[in-house]
């Protein structure tokens, strides 16, 4: 079948479409989530470069957005007061990117998803964790290493910040903020990365492109279901949307 984008039939096209519409839907519902959706779903019926590709302007794009709405200055304010975590996410997708071709990832894959499953499910059983003064720096700085480096070779790097922010009780509106302020510079370090790897080229970033448009129509209509969840909703639904991503996770790690 003669291709249409990226070496993909149009069948697949149409899929990755529609994959990325439902990703953005729930990026707007509950401000996180994109990449764990296409990432798990993509490579099953195209390479996983190319899906790592596929993903990287759209989570750009949409938590640029995300991290805007409510202004510049709210956005810089969340940025200084949770710096830790993004300059450690972005060191850690430094560190891992240019090994994206050839790292072994299925033991970071059930790593990370045992430790995720055991947190949402502990929170979900309504475990609820104080951070001590004294160790909320080293566990910020910990949680964004720990999601750069995964981040690097998966595309995926926010369970770990999101498990932390859960643990310090940030306000929902905030919490989606500080999310995006971290995915975002993330993903900037994500493309710079990737383009000198070689993962995102003239034939990928064209898919890359085109998925923008499904993304964005997406998390459009994912905001409105955003401003009508109340906070325990919006928690509730966080702490399940982390268990299926530990559960994905932990099923790519054991079967590849």
């Amino acid at each position: 079948m003669e291709s249409v984008i990226a070496g993909l039939p149009l069948w697949a096209f149409a899929l990755a479409c529609l994959v990325t519409l439902a990703a953005g839907f729930v990026k707007g519902a509950v401000g996180f989530a994109m990449p764990l959706i296409m990432i798990a779903v993509l490579p099953s019926f195209m390479p996983v470069q190319t899906a790592l590709a596929a993903v990287i302007l759209p989570v750009l794009a949409t938590n640029l957005h995300q991290s805007l709405r409510q202004g510049v200055v709210a956005a810089a304010q969340s940025g200084l007061r949770f710096w830790r975590i993004i300059v450690m996410t972005m060191t850690g997708i430094l560190i891992t990117a240019p090994f994206v071709v050839v790292l072994p990832q299925q033991a970071m894959f059930l790593l990370l998803g045992i430790a995720v499953l055991f947190f949402a499910g502990l929170q979900l059983s309504g475990w609820a964790p104080d951070i001590p003064p004294r160790w909320k720096a080293p566990i910020e700085m910990g949680a964004g290493l720990i999601g750069g480096l995964y981040g690097g070779i998966s595309g995926i790097w926010g369970p770990p910040s999101i498990v932390y922010l859960l643990a310090a009780k940030v306000e929902k509106t905030e919490m989606i903020r500080v999310m995006s302020v971290i995915f975002t510079m993330g993903a900037v370090v994500l493309t710079m990365a990737h383009l000198r790897s070689g993962v995102l080229n003239a034939r990928t970033a064209v898919l890359s492109a085109a998925m923008l448009v499904p993304a964005g129509l997406g998390m459009a209509m994912g905001y409105r279901v955003q401003d009508r969840l109340d906070p325990v909703r919006f928690k509730r639904w966080m702490l399940i949307l982390l268990a299926l991503s530990a559960l994905n996770l932990l099923r790519r790690g054991l079967m590849g």
